[in-house]
Parts: C-alpha cells; structure tokens; sequence
C-alpha cells in the first residue's frame, strides 16, 4: 500500500516496514546515505528516528508509531529541544564520514539556489525592499556549524498521545546552519512549543535572529517552484508574502 507520494520519494507500506525509493536520480545518493548515518546518529539522540537498511529498491525501516503533530504543548517543546540540541552537538567531521552531505558541498548547491533568488525572485519585488532582501540572502549564505535535519517541521514530527514518537524524513541532512531547525520550533508551533524549546535549547541571540531569517525566506521557496511550473497564481501570493515578512 502506498502511502506518501514525496517531492523526492516513492514511500509504501510492507508488514511492519516502509519502503522508500527515489523519485529522481539524483535522490538515490542522498537516500541510501540514511542507511550509514541513521544507524550512526540514533543512540546520540533523545527521540527515536529510523534506522534504515538498503534494499534493492532504495531503503526500509520499521514503522515508527504515530501521526504527523497538530498539536502541543511546553513538555512537547522541552522534548524538541533536547532532541535539536543533542542533534546540533554530534561531531561534523564524523557525521560526514557516516553520509551527511559535507559543508562544501552544501554551500555550493545553497549558493546555487540563493543565486536563482536573486535573479529571478529580487527583480519581481517592488523596488524599495529589494535591498532589504538581497541583505536577507547574504545573512543566510554561508553559515554552516552542525548537523542538521533541514527540514525539520510538523509533518516529520510523529506522535502519539502528546508524546512524540519519532522524528522522520532525513534524506536532506547536511552540515548547514543550526538556525534552520530552530526555524518552524521558534517561529510557526504553538507559542508554549517555542517555550519550551527555548527553555531547554537556550540560543544564541544571533540563532535566534537567524531562524526568523529562514522563516522570511520560506515564500521564495514557493515562489522559484512557481516559476518553474508556470504557476502565476503560486508566484503572485509569493511575492505579497515575502513583502510582508521583510
């Protein structure tokens, strides 16, 4: 039974295991680095995440209880923290080694990816704030000082009866900015889960400043894919949103 059709995955069910395979070609080393790096990562961290083993297709895990988070409180906050702070803490060097995409290597794709805003996104924006987000692009560049998930949001926070039950989907792990975890944990769950990871991750005033920063790039994401499909209904939403953000 299939059960997510993802951006970058093929995902079904098979008795107690998900299968996933790539989508694209350029997945499938990403993807089956999750069998080197998840074995590596789990026992340093607080919440349970797949250990993945290949398979001919791509990769499988046992199932992991639970449904995406809707919901949450100061303890599910606390929980988070701990979860991005032990995260944040593993040693690059060796999580590299294990199958993160190295800091190198990321720059160059988010150098790639941050040039394309700049070309195609700025010269859309009205004239008076486009200085103000060609400053956003820069502060985003180039910081890069820990293990990341990368897309670290509700719908790859799994739990079950207020506890979370697993943290999924770690295809884009990378050595990038720890400010990118923090962002939807500071900036778009309930205010007690932002409490709560506060309380117990205790950012740096910069970290803090940083994740807002990834929060008020999240429309150009939507916008560059409404280009690229020619969608200008998803372009013109885009462009009022980052106005407003900046």
């Amino acid at each position: 039974m299939t059960i997510v059709e993802g951006w970058d995955s093929h995902a079904w069910i098979d008795g107690p295991w998900i299968h996933r395979a790539p989508r694209r070609a350029e997945v499938r080393p990403r993807l089956l680095a999750e069998a080197t790096l998840l074995p590596w990562l789990a026992p340093q961290l607080p919440l349970p995440v797949p250990v993945p083993e290949l398979t001919a297709d791509g990769v499988r895990h046992l199932l992991l209880p639970g449904e995406p988070f809707t919901d949450g409180g100061v303890e599910t906050g606390r929980a988070l923290g701990a979860f991005l702070k032990a995260l944040h803490a593993v040693d690059t060097a060796e999580a590299v080694e294990y199958g993160a995409l190295d800091a190198a290597t990321a720059t160059a794709e988010k150098t790639a990816a941050l040039g394309e805003f700049r070309d195609q996104v700025v010269p859309l924006l009205p004239v008076e704030v486009r200085s103000t987000a060609l400053e956003l692009l820069d502060r985003v560049a180039n910081v890069r000082t820990a293990l990341v998930h990368c897309d670290f949001g509700p719908d790859h926070i799994l739990m079950t009866d207020g506890q979370i039950t697993g943290i999924i989907d770690w295809t884009d792990a990378v050595i990038g900015d720890p400010a990118l975890d923090l962002c939807w944990p500071l900036n778009g769950a309930p205010e007690a889960v932002a409490a709560g990871v506060l309380e117990v991750y205790q950012p740096a005033p910069d970290l803090v400043e940083r994740s807002r920063d990834w929060a008020r790039l999240s429309p150009w994401y939507g916008i560059h894919r409404g280009l690229l499909l020619d969608l200008p209904g998803d372009v013109e939403t885009g462009l009022a949103e980052i106005v407003a953000a900046l």
